[in-house]
C-alpha cells in the first residue's frame, strides 16, 4: 500500500483541513465540497486525512461494517451473535471512479444465483464499503446528476435500499461525502450544491515563503515517503487523538437559544435559501467547539461554521466574489466572547502545517 502524504504536513489549506475535521466529527453536517484550481493538493489532502481517522471496530467477516457497539445495527451478512469475533480495521477512503455505474455504486443482486439456489446473493457496492468512513468523488461536477443525487441522499439518510425485480436489500451507509471540483470545468446545479454541508474555496497562496515550504515538504516526501511520514508521526497521532476526543465530546454539547437565534439571524442576513443553512451552521458550530475541546459553543465557533456553511447557499449576482463578507459577519455576531475555556491544541489549523482554525 503506498505511503500517503501526512495530513498534518499539509500547508496553506486551513479551511479545507478544518472542514474535513468537522464533517468527520459529525457526519450529519453533510460532507464537504472543495472547489479550486488544479494543482492545489485537494486530492492529496483528502487521501491523507483518512490516515488520521480513528480505527473502526467491525464484526469479523461482515462486508457491511456495522457497528458492534450498536444493538440496533443490522447487516445483510448477519445476524451476529455475542460470540462473533470483533476486529478493528483502519477507516476507509473509498474513491468513486468517474465512469462508475449504478451497480458499482449501490451493489448488485445476483438473480441467477437466486433462481438457481433460492437464496438472494448481494454483492455490496461502493456505498457499503464506505460505511463509517469517507466517500471521495474527484471532479464531482462531471458526474451524472442522478448519481450525485443518489450519493447525497444516502449521505443524508445513512441508509441505502437496492431493489431488483422485486427483491430488496437495505443496509446502513453512513459516510462523509467529499467532493472536489475545478469550477473552470463546469458548475454543480444549485440544487445539488445546497446539499453539501460545507464548501471550501482553495487557491495556491501568493506568499513566496509559504509556496517554498509547500515545495520543500513535497520534495522531501517524494525523495523518501516512508522517512518523511515517520518524521510527522507525532503530529499525526496528535490529530488522531484530537479527532477521537472531539467525537466523544460532540454529543454532549448543546446550543442555547441565544446562539440559535444568532445563527438564524446570520443566515437571514446573508439571504440564504431554505433552512438547511441554519441546521448545517448549528451542527458545524457544535463540531467546531468539540474540535477546540470546549463544552459550549462560542462566537468563534459560529463564525467558523458560517464561513464554511453559507457561501455556497447565499444568493449572488453573477459577478459577486465567492465567500462571505467577513466584516458583515462580525457585525452580526456581535462582541467577542470571553477567553475560551478549552485548549487550543496543535494539528491542522492550529499547529504544524496550519494557521488559525477560524
Amino acid at each position: 500500500m503506498p505511503v500517503q502524504y501526512p495530513f498534518s504536513a499539509v500547508v496553506g489549506s486551513d479551511d479545507m483541513t478544518l472542514a474535513l475535521a468537522l464533517t468527520a466529527i459529525d457526519p450529519l453536517i453533510g460532507g464537504v465540497l472543495v472547489r479550486g484550481e488544479k494543482g492545489t493538493a485537494k486530492t492529496t489532502t483528502v487521501r491523507g486525512f483518512t490516515e488520521v481517522l480513528p480505527p473502526v471496530p467491525v464484526y469479523e467477516g461482515d462486508r457491511f461494517s456495522v457497528d458492534p457497539g450498536d444493538p440496533h445495527a443490522e447487516s445483510p451478512d448477519g445476524p451476529f451473535g455475542p460470540d462473533t469475533p470483533v476486529v478493528t480495521r483502519p477507516a476507509r477512503l473509498v474513491e468513486l471512479p468517474a465512469g462508475a455505474g449504478d451497480d458499482r455504486v449501490t451493489g448488485t443482486l445476483h438473480l441467477e444465483g437466486a433462481l438457481r439456489t433460492g437464496a438472494v446473493e448481494f454483492e455490496p457496492g461502493l456505498l457499503a464499503r464506505a460505511h463509517r468512513g469517507m466517500l471521495y468523488v474527484d471532479e464531482i461536477n462531471l458526474l451524472h446528476d442522478h448519481l450525485v443525487d443518489l450519493l447525497l441522499d444516502a449521505a443524508a439518510t445513512g441508509r441505502l435500499s437496492v431493489e431488483r425485480d422485486g427483491v430488496s436489500v437495505e443496509h446502513a451507509a453512513w459516510f462523509a461525502l467529499i467532493g472536489t471540483m475545478n469550477p473552470e470545468e463546469g458548475e454543480l446545479r444549485p440544487q445539488l450544491l445546497d446539499r453539501f454541508g460545507l464548501t471550501v474555496e482553495v487557491a495556491a497562496t501568493r506568499e513566496p515563503d509559504v509556496r517554498a515550504e509547500v515545495v520543500r515538504r513535497r520534495l522531501a516526501f517524494d525523495a523518501d515517503p516512508a522517512g518523511f511520514a515517520a518524521r510527522w508521526e507525532t503530529e499525526q497521532q496528535a490529530v488522531r487523538e484530537r479527532l477521537a476526543a472531539a467525537r466523544r465530546l460532540v454529543g454532549g454539547i448543546a446550543l442555547d437559544d441565544d446562539t440559535l437565534t444568532t445563527i438564524a439571524g446570520i443566515c437571514a442576513a446573508f439571504d440564504v435559501d431554505g433552512l438547511r443553512a441554519d441546521l448545517v451552521t448549528a451542527r458545524a458550530a457544535v463540531a467546531h467547539a468539540a474540535w477546540q475541546g470546549r463544552t459550549h459553543v462560542t462566537r468563534q465557533d459560529v463564525r467558523a461554521a458560517a464561513r464554511l456553511a453559507l457561501p455556497h447557499r447565499r444568493r449572488r449576482n453573477p459577478f459577486d466574489e465567492p465567500g462571505l463578507d467577513e466584516e458583515r459577519l462580525d457585525e452580526l455576531l456581535g462582541p467577542d466572547d470571553p477567553e475560551p475555556d478549552g485548549p487550543d491544541p496543535g494539528g491542522p489549523g492550529g499547529g504544524p502545517g496550519g494557521g488559525a482554525d477560524t
